[in-house]
């Protein structure tokens, strides 16, 4: 196969010769050197070339189609095309007349964007378009083989660690089972104690990593650049990342430092559909992505995987202790370490974690629930968001919920769609009670919340997102807490606790200088949205108190 016939494909489907010879024009003129450009007068025709892309395992990036064909509508082809490449995005081309459908496309085909024809100038109202969806794609595109292979079993925790951690930072990999691979039992050699193997394309490699190990390896910024920061930011979720974006591009001094992975539990989401300016949706992580780009060229440092420890006054300044005993100073600190999920308090909770029963992680273990059952635990947004992208890989999805109705803790477009979705079952007034199994999760036992009836079946992927604690622990006897261990602000600061002649500005905790920001802030408003604007806020708050207003 030529370089040429190996690139990713851009095809474009207009049953008007004149039409499509004008869009593979433009598409060349500025995505020629990076993808393949080919075109077709049908549906059908399409569909061929999907066919015989297919058999050369060359894979689809973008489709554009116009939906006014006869014999196959562009809705029509897109489904096809959608369920043979669902990664591949999706742009529907429409006359003014057609955005009726277009819009009833956004639900039916999962549709990525949609364009009023003419388009012109293609510089100002389609290449901006097709950069984004196209650099989306780029980002979660995993070829077959890119190098970083990682051999072990696949449903243990210390695999399922490293394979989080690859996935949520974007490092390409193949895995390799050692039961079934003979590659990998070759790699292994026999020595089962070494898994996960993470073997890199140099040819050296790690036995059972740690998160640290692995982030050193791929060179990930691990040490800040100086010991004194005019800001410090803990938590790089959607409010850290906001604040790192407007203090970095505001000229202060910023580090931002995360425990786990840039986007929070927003990052591992596999699709946000309720934020504003994306009407098709956003993958968590890509939300993540663009915003770590915005911070590290505004001049932010961002370490992770870096846990803070300490955090001490030294009048006037905040000094916050990292892991490793390094000590850094700054004249503000912004709390924003977010949640996480809670952690189930039933037999075999413990035994299986990692091993069948997994705390979010949607996105992570997407390929191995493939054909499989999948039993999601929780009925609020994220568990509604799981469901539905676990059906487009599982045979089945079971949605396993407490409450009475889907509507009592889930947004009405979620509970629409999984409505309409075949392969979601959801049964309410159940509970989970219990996990069994031998080296991994085989069967569960559930509770009819009415009866107390119980019942086991069998379960290989369990998925929970059962409320939320917040990351304060660390905290304690620092930083005034409530009774979940949250963080109180402003007004709700304790007076006993407040030692200053002012009262403390909106989104300052007890400690002058010191600000939280998104879910881990008492009485916060648990969105994406709300937890950006809290870090776009802190920091004008941080203004106020370096200047002493």
């Amino acid at each position: 196969m030529s370089d040429e016939t190996g690139k990713p494909v851009i095809l474009a489907v207009d049953d008007d010769p004149q039409v499509l010879r004008a869009v593979r024009r433009d598409l060349r003129a500025t995505y020629s050197g990076s993808y393949r450009i080919l075109g077709a007068t049908s549906g059908k025709e399409g569909l061929g070339i999907l066919d015989a892309l297919d058999e050369r395992g060359v894979d689809p990036a973008l489709f554009l189609v116009d939906q006014r064909m006869p014999e196959m509508a562009g809705v029509e082809f897109l489904l096809e095309a959608g369920a043979r490449f669902p990664d591949a995005r999706r742009v529907l081309l429409t006359a003014y007349a057609d955005t009726d459908a277009a819009i009833t496309a956004i639900n039916r085909v999962r549709l990525h964007h949609y364009l009023m024809k003419p388009w012109d100038p293609p510089q100002e109202r389609l290449f901006p378009v097709l950069d984004d969806l196209l650099s989306d794609w780029l980002a979660a595109h995993r070829p077959a083989y890119q190098g970083i292979k990682v051999v072990g079993i696949p449903v243990s925790p210390a695999t399922h660690a490293v394979r989080d951690f690859l996935t949520r930072n974007e490092q390409p990999f193949r895995f390799l089972d050692v039961d079934a691979d003979p590659e990998a039992r070759r790699l292994a050699d026999g020595r089962r104690d070494a898994l996960p193997l993470v073997v890199f394309a140099e040819g050296d490699h790690l036995a059972a990593p740690t998160s640290a190990q692995l982030a050193e390896r791929l060179g990930l910024p691990m040490a800040a650049a100086r010991p004194h920061y005019e800001t410090v930011i803990i938590g790089a979720g959607p409010a850290g990342l906001a604040a790192g974006v407007y203090a970095a591009s505001e000229g202060l001094s910023t580090l931002m430092v995360d425990s786990d992975v840039p986007g929070g539990q927003a990052g591992t989401s596999s699709l946000i559909e309720n934020y504003l300016g994306f009407p098709t949706g956003l993958a968590g992580s890509d939300l993540a992505r663009r915003a770590v780009s915005q911070v590290r060229r505004f001049g932010a440092e961002l370490l992770y995987p870096v846990e803070v420890t300490a955090l001490r006054r030294a009048d006037p300044a905040r000094v916050i202790t990292l892991a490793d005993g390094t000590e850094i100073s700054a004249e503000t600190v912004l709390l924003s370490m977010g949640v996480s999920y809670n952690r189930l308090d039933i037999p075999g909770a413990d035994r299986f974690a990692g091993a069948g029963l997994y705390y979010g992680a949607a996105t992570t273990e997407s390929q191995s629930c493939t054909s499989e059952h999948v039993h999601v635990i929780g009925g609020a947004n994220s568990a509604g968001q799981a469901a539905l992208h676990f059906a487009k890989y599982a045979r089945k999805v079971t949605m396993l919920i407490r409450a009475s109705s889907l509507e009592a803790g889930m947004s009405q477009y979620l509970v629409d769609e999984i409505r309409r979705t075949p392969a979601i079952e959801v049964r309410l007034g159940t509970r989970v009670v219990g996990l069994a199994g031998e080296e991994h999760l085989e069967r569960i036992t559930l509770a009819d919340s009415a009866t107390g009836e119980q019942a086991e079946e069998a379960a290989r992927f369990v998925f929970t997102f059962i409320g939320a604690k917040p990351r304060t622990a660390w905290l304690d006897g620092v930083v005034e807490r409530d009774d979940h261990g949250f963080l109180p602000t402003g007004s709700d600061v304790p007076a006993a606790a407040w030692g200053l002649e002012r009262e403390p500005y909106p989104l300052e905790t007890s400690v002058p200088g010191v600000f939280a920001a998104g879910d881990v802030r008492a009485r916060s408003v648990k969105r994406v949205a709300s937890g950006v604007g809290e870090g776009a806020m802190a920091v004008a708050l941080m203004h106020r108190y370096r200047a002493g207003t």
